[in-house]
């Protein structure tokens, strides 16, 4: 029997020092781009009206639904605040996803997106009454609700970026490889 577990021991004990670094996060950006990055680049161009900086009105029924609803779907009525917000929730959408894609700042667009889907969630739940089905609960004999289900997953991959980084193939390994003989330089 030691024999068997050493050998577990030495063949997974090598996966993880020799292949899991690099392994892990490229897999977790290619999973990222693949499920993840059309869904928010198309999101974001819903809501993208005649220029970058003037948001279609759909844009605030989805962003502030509530509020827009309230002042008669008029976005003049709804202060100063409401279109930098609008705005800045549609480039999030292209931005934070395109970074994650090349592998640039991959921790802090990781976490800039955890931050972006609890908010996303809370608008979803809050402002648009998603609730039953679509909302589901862990734990019991689904596993496909929109918002528990999903959402967890989606979570789970952002927090393997912010641990570990973009990977070998990203923008991040590339300029610390740059980076590293200049700090080495400095000392």
């Amino acid at each position: 029997m030691r024999p068997l577990i050493a050998l577990h021991d030495r063949v997974f004990g090598s996966l993880e020092a020799n292949v899991a670094p690099w392994l892990i996060p490229t897999l977790a950006r290619l999973v990222f781009a693949g499920t993840l990055l059309v869904y928010y680049w198309n999101s974001g161009l819903t809501k993208w009206g005649s220029g970058p900086f003037s948001p279609d009105l759909g844009a605030y029924i989805q962003i502030l639904p509530r509020a827009f609803e309230a002042v008669g779907f008029d976005p003049s009525g709804l202060g100063p605040l409401a279109t930098p917000i609008v705005i800045l929730g549609t480039w999030t959408e292209f931005l934070l996803p395109a970074l994650i894609l090349v592998g640039l700042l991959t921790r802090l667009a990781a976490i800039g997106m955890i931050g972006f889907v609890a908010v996303q969630t809370w608008v979803d739940i809050v402002g648009h009454g998603v609730g039953g089905d679509t909302l589901g609960t862990w734990f019991d004999a689904t596993s496909g609700s929109d918002i528990a289900d999903q959402r967890a997953f989606w979570i789970f991959l952002l927090v393997v970026l912010v641990l570990r980084g973009g990977g070998p193939l990203s923008l991040d390994a590339l300029f610390g490889q740059w980076r590293a003989p200049r700090m080495a330089e400095a000392r």
